[in-house]
């Protein structure tokens, strides 16, 4: 691959002055990790993909997955409700628990990461929405593995207020008031909002409380300040995960077992506060020059309960459904300064920038109850701590982007960031301190050439990469009463992650360029990824324990194609198409547990699964909607979405099934007056077609000495569901 793209970029050194279009003029620098003021496709080297804020008002959604779909190359895991984890170009979709997506997620300039590994996004709050595939680690660092997700809240820009209401299936409501105000020195915007379901699952309710408010002041005519702020509260029981195919083809709406078969999920009753706060500085310095400052501090406090409890203290079975042992209490706080300078002109455009951050991780967990894992003693009594600690990440990275026009049509694109990483943890339970220290480069090596005003090529080499932590370094001191079933591994490395795209973006002149596109070859190899040296999620003996180690490998490759035409005509369509072969390029250590881990039959067999398919990948997606403005104010549209088979076990052995759903959507705005009246009604999955969210298992979730279709953990689509609702503008 690197040969061939160093030929093609030769190529088109050589040949540029033969197929140029008129000159490029000012070249631009369009990255920025703080806001979206600078967008542009034309020498953009990464393929990216953008989408308005007001096509996800107007699609009316209940979460991002319904809106992230139309973007060639990413899948998404709905927790529950508006939380999901985000996946790009099959990376990570191996992990299902709480872990870090591999995907960087920043808003308003704020990277937001939460403790369950999922994000949590005011839908009714967004402005845009960009999406930026390959490594990005050379501007947003740590997690950026295969990509990120930027995303710029709403500001006030007239003098005006809505009120909404929603209604849908499941008890599915959605209040919303907004007003915002806008004058020459200033505008501001507030919305609170609410969304609530019964849920399709046992046990699967959620509440979402928002609070958004957005201050944008002129200091002058070349500067201003912009003050934002955003507080949510969500509730949630379970993610709603049915155990067993069983089960779930003969009662979908009840609960999975997840460890002893009595109908109860691993971890229930969360409750989630987060605020985000920031304050951005902007100043122009003539026409091609500008300086971006961004303070911000996000905090999330996360509570919940884990582990059903089995046995009482006296060994009695305890089969209740709100029997937990364990008792999860984080806190993390995530503050930060980032500082962008960028200059632009026909000879040179560069950007220099600083990302400076301290975040503090606080994790603690104690029993609730007296009790045990089996029949007979040990006894464990509810107050004890099984976890207490505290961990301190400090992070300063200088990055910089150059872009250099080689003659009228080619840019070339540098990037490079340096990180510098310090993680401190202290474990008030072992009274023990340790600390890390990791230094890393990233880069992007890009190139666009326009062939006419209509047809770009662009080609990149970038990087990503994630640092290990302290857990996967330490967990042989954070598990002081397993030391001979767990083991540190101080020399972990960072993963790694190489990217490489060529594509062609434009228009089509001959339907007078109401057509655009862009299409991608890509390949991502990652590498010295960390995995557990027994395999994911099983649990380690004393004669084969577990040590975090840099012994995986995977590989996505494929195509990227999506087609947008003009919404304003009276029929317009948007496609989206993804081919990809992701693989593990080295995983030989894989160990299937059988049995209960507490018990003395438990067994573990060993497996290569060098060169199997990365599970929740499927080889084709599509996702196409039509649109038909019946009249100015009335809009019809039909939505198709369609996935391949895929695996959902890295063993390769349980496969599900493909499918494919149609989604329907009417939309009337009426204007009386000062008063604007917006009416929609939303129909998913019109023909109430039975297939699941998500599918996902690794090892033998019903202790029964068997790996079969029985220990997976599936998340139903709850079949036809319906949405109406009505908003008011004045």
């Amino acid at each position: 691959m690197t040969k061939i793209s160093h030929s093609i970029l030769l190529s088109i050194l050589l040949s540029g002055s033969c197929f140029a279009a008129d000159s490029l003029g000012v070249i631009g620098i369009d990255s920025t990790t703080i806001d979206d003021r600078f967008h542009s496709s034309r020498t953009e080297a990464s393929s990216t993909s953008a989408i308005d804020g007001q096509k996800v008002d107007d699609a009316h959604i209940e979460n991002l997955q319904q809106v992230l779909q139309a973007i060639p190359g990413i899948t998404t895991e709905i927790k529950s409700g508006d939380t999901l984890k985000i996946h790009i170009r099959g990376v990570e979709n191996q992990r299902y628990m709480g872990e870090k997506p591999g995907v960087a997620v920043v808003i308003d300039g704020v990277p937001v990461f939460e403790r369950t590994g999922a994000v949590n996004i005011d839908l009714d709050n967004i402005a845009s929405i960009k999406v930026i595939k390959g490594g990005a680690s050379y501007l947003f660092g740590d997690d950026a593995l295969a990509g990120a997700v930027i995303i710029t809240t709403k500001k006030g820009a007239t003098n005006k207020s809505m009120l909404a209401s929603e209604f849908g299936s499941f008890g599915y409501q959605k209040l919303l008031a907004e007003s915002s105000y806008a004058n020459d020195s200033l505008n501001t915007r507030l919305q609170i909002s609410e969304r609530k379901s019964d849920g399709y699952w046992a046990d699967s309710e959620y509440l979402s409380r928002y609070a958004n408010g957005k201050l944008q002041y002129y200091i002058d005519e070349t500067s201003d300040l912009t003050f934002g702020v955003e507080a949510s509260k969500r509730e949630k029981d379970t993610h709603g995960t049915v155990g067993g195919m069983t089960q779930a083809l003969t009662d979908p709406q009840s609960i999975s077992s997840g460890v002893d078969g009595n109908g109860r999920d691993y971890s229930r009753l969360y409750d989630v506060e987060l605020l985000k706060l920031f304050l951005t500085y902007a100043k122009d310095f003539g026409d091609n020059s500008n300086l971006l400052v961004n303070v911000y501090q996000y905090g999330d406090d996360t509570q919940f309960v884990s582990s059903p409890q089995k046995y009482s203290a006296t060994g009695t079975k305890v089969t209740s459904d709100d029997a937990y042992t364990t008792l999860n209490d984080y806190h993390q706080i995530q503050r930060g300064l980032k500082s962008e300078y960028r200059s632009s002109g026909e000879s040179l455009a560069y950007m220099m920038g600083a990302d400076i951050r301290n975040n503090i991780y606080e994790n603690k967990t104690s029993y609730l109850v007296d009790f045990r894992t089996r029949p007979t003693p040990p006894t464990y009594y509810a107050g004890t701590v099984t976890g207490d600690s505290k961990t301190t990440e400090e992070v300063y990275a200088p990055y910089l982007e150059v872009k250099v026009p080689l003659n009228d049509a080619t840019t070339l694109t540098l990037n490079g960031r340096y990180d510098h990483i310090r993680l401190d943890n202290d474990d008030y339970l072992t009274n023990l301190s340790t600390q890390k220290n990791f230094d890393v480069y990233s880069h992007r090596l890009g190139l666009t050439h326009t062939f006419t005003d209509s047809l770009t090529l662009f080609m990149n080499r970038s990087t990503g990469f994630r640092a290990p932590s302290i857990e996967q370094l330490f967990v042989g001191d954070s598990t002081p009463t397993s030391t001979t079933k767990t083991l540190n591994n101080p020399d972990l490395k960072p993963e790694e992650s190489v990217n490489y795209d060529i594509g062609i973006r434009g228009s089509f002149p001959a339907l007078d360029n109401t057509l655009t596109y862009e299409a991608t070859l890509f390949l991502l190899d990652r590498k010295d990824f960390i995995m557990s040296s027994i395999g994911q999620y099983a649990s380690g003996t004393t004669t084969n324990p577990q040590q975090y180690q840099n012994i995986g490998g995977m590989r996505s490759r494929g195509f990227e194609l999506s087609l947008q035409s003009d919404s304003k005509k009276t029929f317009s369509f948007d496609l989206a198409y993804t081919y990809l072969d992701a693989y593990f390029t080295k995983y030989s250590d894989f160990y299937l547990g059988l049995g209960s881990p507490y018990l003395p039959t438990y067994q573990q067999i060993h497996y290569d699964l060098t060169g199997n398919t990365v599970p929740r990948t499927s080889r084709h997606t599509l996702n196409l909607i039509g649109n038909y403005n019946v009249t100015a104010s009335t809009l019809l549209s039909t939505e198709l979405t369609a996935k391949s088979s895929y695996y959902a076990d890295e063993l390769n052995q349980l496969k599900m099934p493909g499918y494919a759903v149609v989604n329907l959507l009417a939309r009337h705005t009426q204007k009386w007056g000062e008063y604007t009246f917006d009416l929609f009604a939303r129909v998913d999955n019109v023909f109430d077609k039975f297939y699941f969210n998500t599918a996902r298992a690794s090892g033998d979730r019903d202790y029964n000495f068997i790996y079969d279709q029985e220990d997976l953990s599936l998340t139903v689509n709850p079949g036809r569901v319906y949405t109406a609702g009505l908003s008011i503008k004045f």
